[in-house]
């Protein structure tokens, strides 16, 4: 009975010890946002793809958006035309954004769109990372492929990879949200899970510890560690709001959450 009672308390110890993490709120902009499905943060600006309208439209309503790091609108149309913009990079003075089946190549100081980059068979290109060196991967979500771009030639990279969406790109591997399963790939293709979803990966971005922020679009957020627990930070399901391809700035530990339908960005801090 003596052990028995020692094994339970070092099982409590261990759980009471257990870090968890939590967001803290910081603001939200007004219901004005037409359908924001991505947020890229830089220094001065969020750059926010606007879809405005349906998820897959080629309608050319879409567009890109600034915002400030508060949350003030600077411009919703600072690049229009477009069709159901979706995850964005930047590399050097260019903003590189997905659109259905196209790459829209963007100038950064412009605006105006340097050209658009057709990709052979892409069905529904969703998420874009870019490395320190200038590639550019981009993921199809209905085709299961990840596209690798170099001096803007599309070449396909990975495979078969179920209802694949979010996509991050540190150093030589790219981790990958892939329906429930998030995963790597290191510099040989070879893929290793680091953890299963309670749901369908969206947004990928790193904390800077090994660990990663993950949401699912249904409404909910994830700490994911790099031993691969998942804890829940956020659930917007009852407020109808979504949880999209989010941004991360990891000096200040702010996400910036686009609710897509919920048509608000908002930023939290992530308490550690």
């Amino acid at each position: 009975m003596k052990q028995l009672l020692c094994l339970f308390a070092v099982a409590i110890t261990l759980q009471s010890g257990a870090q968890q993490y939590s967001l803290k709120k910081i603001w939200s902009t007004d219901n004005n946002i037409a359908v924001p499905e991505s947020v890229l943060p830089t220094k001065k600006v969020l750059y926010v793809s606007l879809i405005d309208g349906p998820a897959w439209g080629a309608d050319g309503k879409g567009g890109v958006a600034k915002l400030s790091p508060e949350g003030k609108i600077i411009d919703t149309t600072w690049v229009t035309g477009l069709n159901a913009p979706k995850g964005m990079a930047i590399v050097g003075k260019r903003l590189y954004v997905a659109d259905i089946t196209e790459v829209v190549v963007v100038n950064l100081k412009s605006g105006k769109i340097e050209k658009k980059i057709k990709v052979d068979g892409a069905v529904a290109l969703n998420d874009v990372t870019a490395t320190k060196k200038g590639i550019v991967y981009v993921s199809d979500s209905r085709t299961g492929k990840v596209w690798r771009f170099e001096n803007d030639i599309p070449t396909l990279y990975l495979d078969n990879l179920t209802n694949v969406n979010g996509l991050k790109a540190i150093n030589d591997e790219l981790y990958i949200a892939a329906g429930k399963s998030f995963v790597v790939a290191d510099a040989n293709k070879q893929l290793r899970t680091i953890a299963e979803l309670p749901e369908g990966g969206d947004g990928v971005e790193p904390v800077g510890n090994g660990d990663f922020i993950v949401t699912s679009w249904i409404g909910l957020v994830y700490y994911v560690s790099a031993d691969g627990k998942v804890q829940t930070l956020l659930d917007t399901r009852a407020d109808k709001k979504n949880t999209a391809d989010i941004g991360y700035d990891p000096r200040k530990r702010i996400i910036y959450l686009p609710t897509f339908n919920g048509k608000t960005v908002e930023a939290y801090r992530l308490i550690l």
